[in-house]
């Protein structure tokens, strides 16, 4: 008996230093590292809180036609229905009272505004690749760039559905849908990261974002509307924040992973590396961009997924 527990206790240990091998644990220790859990909670957050509101406002000063396509995108993509789909579009429709209310100085705020959503966004972005840290003023341009592209890429997509809506046409909407989301998200990683990692080693972060996030919203036009109706018949009118944030937060994990899997996939020793850089190690940054910051000395543990026993970052403030 002792030598079989002997045995199992070695098969044990060589499976775990198999895996620790594997570009999944990497993965794996990159999300300890940043934190993902608590990274992906404080991006839904903010999207709450910054996204939204500025989309609100940016949407009402738009020709109505368009301003109707980025909502039904929008209540697509959250998977809302019923009494929250009607107070969505109740939001969208004050258009005239939202432009009063707001005006054109007001609206120029919105794009600092929409920067508390875009810093968190790329935080995620930066310490993932362990890049330094970029400059204010040009952290204000991404975020009004980033605000203007995901309106336009909204109204995109609604505009493609409306042409392509029935039958086979749908899965011809899939796809091109599924290019407009890698194609924006590749955008994404680019700006956030300041145009300091070349964009081909970028794509595959793209592609996993883009894939897993239509994944993600397609099955939530089965789960959200249980979600929202319970939380309604639970908190009342609170409970359709909560299942939006419930939403956000999932796509705040989806962003992190895919954030965190790129420069792994992109640093890997193996083909999977060379055929995502094109290369050796020197093709991931571009040209006279700063060298990355250090791995972390001591390896990272599951307490700091939730933000655990880190000194408090000024950044997070």
């Amino acid at each position: 008996m002792r030598d079989l527990i002997t045995r199992v206790r070695e098969l044990i240990e060589a499976l775990l230093r198999w895996i620790e091998q594997t570009i999944f644990w990497r993965v794996w220790e990159r999300l300890l590292e940043n934190e993902f859990i608590d990274r992906s909670i404080a991006l839904a957050a903010k999207a709450f809180v910054s996204f939204f509101p500025a989309l609100i406002v940016v949407a009402s000063f738009l020709p109505d036609d368009v301003r109707t396509t980025v909502l039904e995108t929008v209540t697509r993509r959250t998977g809302l229905s019923g009494v929250s789909m009607n107070t969505v579009r109740e939001a969208f429709k004050t258009s005239e009272d939202t432009r009063r209310a707001t005006g054109i100085i007001g609206l120029l705020f919105t794009f600092f505004y929409i920067n508390s959503f875009t810093t968190a966004l790329r935080r995620v972005y930066t310490r993932a690749w362990r890049r330094p840290p970029g400059g204010r003023v040009a952290a204000y341009a991404i975020g009004a760039s980033w605000l203007i592209g995901v309106i336009i890429y909204f109204a995109l997509i609604g505009l493609v559905h409306a042409i392509l809506n029935d039958g086979i046409e749908l899965a011809a909407f899939g796809i091109v849908a599924w290019v407009l989301a890698v194609s924006v998200w590749w955008l994404t990683s680019w700006l956030m990261l300041q145009r300091q990692v070349r964009g081909r080693v970028l794509l595959p972060t793209a592609v996993l974002t883009a894939t897993a996030l239509v994944i993600y919203s397609v099955s939530a036009n089965v789960w959200m509307p249980r979600t929202v109706s319970g939380n309604v018949e639970q908190f009342g009118f609170f409970g359709i924040a909560i299942a939006l944030v419930t939403w956000l937060t999932g796509t705040g994990i989806i962003i992190v992973i895919a954030a965190c899997a790129g420069p792994v996939l992109a640093e890997d020793d193996g083909i999977v590396g060379r055929l995502v850089r094109g290369g050796d190690m020197s093709r991931i940054l571009a040209a006279n961009a700063k060298p990355a910051l250090p791995a972390p000395v001591n390896s990272p543990r599951i307490v700091q997924a939730i933000g655990v026993g880190r000194e408090a970052e000024a950044e997070d403030d």
